[in-house]
């Protein structure tokens, strides 16, 4: 049995994106310039601008949901969203599982509202928009519920918009190479 192109990225996508997920919740208690006692280790993300280091992983995670969708189909999208929330929740430390299981879930269904309709009109307008949509809305819940402030809310934005803001050449690549080798979106 082979599998088409279509379906071969599309698993690729799929694990990719379930491995930003434990990626995520090592990165906010491991790896920053600065840890904060009990609270996130932290990255700077402009001059002056510090966030979580785990929004690097969550702005990619936002991508690459797209991506899987736009390989597989809106079921294997649902349920990868499903299954990254319960991944979240196996893996987190104690005291992030609430956070970080309800933003991912939270902000992941927003992408996939927004991209679902947008999609057949432009992949890089419907990568963005959803990706800006579900950004916020898992920064403001994961704050609140980690750690009853928005005090990180700048950087996390800031943190997951450049990750977003770098996938977009990829993803300009990726249109223009299906629509030259005739790949359709599932």
């Amino acid at each position: 049995m082979t599998i088409d192109r279509r379906t071969a990225e599309g698993i690729a996508f799929l694990c990719a994106f379930t491995l930003c997920i434990p990626a995520a919740n090592w990165l906010i208690g491991n790896v920053g310039t600065t840890c904060v006692p009990n609270g996130p280790c932290l990255i700077p993300v402009l001059p002056g601008l510090k966030a979580p280091s785990g929004v690097l992983m969550v702005g990619l995670a936002l991508v690459l949901r797209d991506l899987v969708q736009r390989r597989l189909g809106l079921a294997w999208s649902f349920a990868a969203v499903l299954a990254g929330a319960a991944l979240s929740a196996a893996i987190a430390p104690p005291a992030l599982v609430i956070a970080s299981t309800a933003a991912f879930l939270l902000s992941e269904l927003a992408d996939l509202a927004i991209y679902t309709p947008l999609q057949r009109r432009g992949l890089v307008l419907a990568v963005v928009a959803s990706s800006a949509a579900g950004l916020v809305v898992d920064s403001i819940a994961f704050l609140m519920l980690a750690f009853g402030s928005l005090d990180y809310l700048a950087g996390q934005v800031v943190g997951k918009a450049w990750m977003v803001a770098a996938s977009i050449p990829a993803i300009a690549w990726l249109r223009e190479r299906d629509a030259r080798i005739g790949l359709q979106p599932a």
